[in-house]
């Protein structure tokens, strides 16, 4: 039982290592390559915990050649569109002013009701109203509006708009983010007052704050 512990573990932390040093990109939505090798780095790691008798080095190994694979091809991808179209392949336009392209559907083996469930998820129902609907490498479907079913903007209806601002935790679940804290400019001081403003006895009766740029508080105690 030990031995087989020990193996999990050791198995467990080199495919977590491979994975996070890929990049983030692969703990999305996987390209086809990506797919390749963690679906093969999942079967490698399983065959040496199946087996005790097999060494661990046999299940190590090949991980790290496809993790170097994996690393030298995405290297080669930045530098070479060719091998890229050819690893990735390229996105395909679905949709074009309102038309469904039926050869392109037929080539991608994309179904009517597998577009029509894509457009719902995305809040439309009605192909009339995209100029343009594009297959991603990804297998995600992206869709540009026709200019007079988009949503009119602040600037197009000459209101003035506010920016977004990003907001930090300043709390989470009772504990201070002091880090957060210096990076906006305040301190342990400020947000006791903040606090007593709000009726709250100490951080730890808080779920969560948030401080955004512009200086907006959100606050939820942990009773809600």
């Amino acid at each position: 039982m030990a031995i087989i512990f020990i193996r999990t573990v050791i198995l467990y932390f080199a495919i977590l290592i491979s994975m996070r040093l890929m990049g983030k990109r692969q703990l999305g939505e996987l390209e086809i390559s990506e797919f390749i090798v963690a679906a093969l780095i999942a079967d490698l790691a399983a065959t040496p915990l199946q087996d005790i008798g097999i060494p661990l080095l046999n299940g190590l190994l090949p991980i790290a050649i496809m993790f170097c694979l994996e690393i030298i091809i995405a290297g080669l991808n930045l530098k070479c569109i060719r091998l890229r179209k050819f690893t990735y392949g390229k996105p395909e336009i679905i949709i074009k002013n309102g038309k469904i392209d039926r050869e392109k559907m037929q080539r991608n083996r994309f179904t009517i009701d597998e577009l029509m469930q894509e457009l719902r998820a995305q809040g439309q129902s009605d192909a009339s109203q995209i100029a343009y609907a594009v297959l991603e490498t990804n297998g995600q479907l992206s869709i540009i509006l026709k200019s007079d079913s988009q949503p009119a903007t602040a600037g197009q209806l000459s209101v003035a708009g506010q920016d977004e601002c990003y907001a930090h935790i300043i709390i989470n679940d009772g504990r201070i983010l002091d880090n957060n804290l210096r990076l906006l400019g305040r301190d342990r001081r400020w947000l006791v007052n903040e606090l007593r403003r709000r009726n709250i006895s100490g951080a730890e009766d808080v779920y969560i704050l948030t401080l955004s740029d512009s200086g907006s508080i959100f606050c939820q105690t942990r009773e809600g």
